[in-house]
């Protein structure tokens, strides 16, 4: 489960960044979360719920996790296409030249203080 090393690279980020601006207190991160990013949501979760006691400005901080869709786009026909359901092969024209274009990242998009 590598998702406990991410929850500490997130909580470390984001309690640097609330000392950084004298805050008194996180109240609420959003995590934008690739849906081909090997993150499981459910232990994400239950790793920040746990970790988040540890921290100084994080206590009651509570975790928005927005899921975005994978999309891979077909060198070959310039078509994009949903790579859960097609994986690395284009629905359109049968070609495995394509590339992931979002779905695979880990952003915190915002986060809320006091």
């Amino acid at each position: 489960m590598h998702e406990l090393g991410i929850v500490w690279h997130v909580i470390d980020m984001v309690e640097k960044t609330a000392e950084e601006n004298k805050v008194s207190e996180v109240t609420k991160v959003t995590l934008e979360v690739g849906e081909v990013s090997t993150i499981v949501p459910s232990y994400f979760r239950d790793c920040f719920a746990w970790a988040r006691k540890k921290t100084k400005y994080m206590q009651n901080c509570t975790l928005d996790m927005v899921i975005l869709e994978g999309i891979s786009y077909c060198r070959d026909c310039g078509k994009t296409y949903p790579t859960v359901k097609y994986g690395r092969t284009c629905p359109y024209c049968g070609s495995g030249s394509t590339y992931l274009v979002t779905g695979s990242e880990v952003t915190v998009r915002d986060i809320e203080v006091t």
